[in-house]
């Protein structure tokens, strides 16, 4: 009986492991995305519509809609090593693209939760 509880909780406590190991992307909010920006050298890739970025968009971003036909085959021209930070507007797109990223190999992905709206709702600095 007691080797059971101890199989059991052993399951347990890997699950949660297991779960997060879908996910390889670290995900951050914009002051935490503001920081590894001003830190390192990372790609920003916004995959909102170009509409969206003459908006307004992150300095030194590149706009690479997802919606697009050719989306993978822009992806496959970045360099797969470098740190890469990707958001849209809210989120749900750029987790629907990290997938894409993910499957080309890229191996150091960031994802910013809140995407742009978050970035410019904490007040940081928007280039038009």
């Amino acid at each position: 009986m007691h080797l059971m509880k101890t199989l059991l909780t052993t399951l347990l406590l890997l699950i949660p492991a297991f779960a997060f190991a879908a996910d390889p992307a670290k995900h951050v909010k914009a002051d935490e995305a503001a920081k590894i920006i001003a830190e390192s050298k990372v790609a920003i890739i916004d995959v909102r519509t170009a509409d969206e970025f003459k908006d307004g968009h992150i300095k030194g971003a590149k706009n690479i809609d997802i919606m697009s036909s050719d989306f993978e085959a822009q992806l496959t021209k970045l360099d797969k090593t470098q740190p890469t930070l990707v958001h849209c507007q809210a989120g749900g797109r750029s987790m629907r693209a990290l997938k894409v990223f993910e499957k080309l190999g890229f191996e150091h992905l960031i994802h910013l939760d809140e995407g742009f709206g978050g970035w410019e709702g904490t007040g940081k600095p928007v280039e038009k």
